[in-house]
């Protein structure tokens, strides 16, 4: 992840919290908590970066070689063509995504790594990459993506974060002072573990917010609605081929 430009699946050998949302994106280092909240994370990056003294310095795909050559034959489209190394990482980011996933392997999830489910057919392989593709952008705060965000920060006062709350539609951050017209799912929704709509306040009580700081909670809000409308499209056939 320092070495060089990189993406990686952020998750969790147990989930404890009863969210199965215990997996993320990053582009960057992350906390050792951030996959979730009760115990360590693993970071799996999609590339592999050789050290200093190897003497081949190719940057290498991190999947094992065989079993992305089934997933590739099995996703070969007569329009998209074989999928690269990053859509066939959307799809995986799709599929953890996917609402019936989820609720097939939730015990399991409890207990060890995610594994991905075969591609029931190329189109399904597609549909679930493309969706991937838009949560991996708006998770990584890609600013075309995530578009307008519809929750001004009203009233009077120095923006200073005293005791965050949301009620009558609104997240209060003090007794004055709130953004407005927030989603119920964008307040209560989980992501690595946590709930970032509440945490991002919580980490900041007794600052003040910046003007920066206000728009980034904003995107925030955002993106956690538009992640809860997108996963709600996911949908896959879980008894697709061995």
């Amino acid at each position: 992840m320092i070495k060089g430009q990189n993406l990686a699946l952020v998750s969790a050998r147990s989930e404890k919290s009863g969210t199965c949302s215990h997996f993320y994106i990053s582009n960057k280092l992350v906390e050792t908590k951030c996959g979730e909240r009760t115990t360590q994370s693993a970071v799996f990056p999609i590339y592999l970066y050789p050290d200093e003294q190897d003497l081949d310095q190719t940057r290498r795909i991190n999947f094992d070689p065989k079993l992305y050559k089934k997933l590739r034959a099995l996703a070969t489209h007569p329009t998209h063509g074989e999928p690269d190394e990053l859509q066939t990482f959307d799809y995986i980011y799709g599929t953890l995504h996917c609402p019936a996933y989820r609720e097939t392997y939730a015990e399991f999830l409890k207990i060890d790594f995610p594994r991905i489910p075969w591609p029931s057919s190329p189109d399904e392989f597609w549909d679930v990459s493309a969706k991937g593709n838009r949560l991996r952008r708006l998770h990584l705060m890609e600013a075309d993506v995530i578009g307008d965000t519809p929750y001004p920060f009203v009233g009077e006062g120095d923006g200073e974060v005293d005791k965050p709350l949301r009620k009558d539609g609104h997240v209060w951050i003090n007794d004055s002072q709130r953004f407005e017209n927030v989603p119920d799912v964008s307040w209560d929704f989980y992501i690595g573990g946590y709930q970032p709509a509440q945490k991002w306040l919580k980490d900041r009580k007794g600052r003040t917010l910046s003007f920066d700081d206000i728009r980034h909670y904003q995107r925030i809000i955002k993106i956690l609605s538009e992640t809860d409308r997108i996963m709600k499209t996911i949908t896959m056939d879980l008894g697709g081929p061995e």
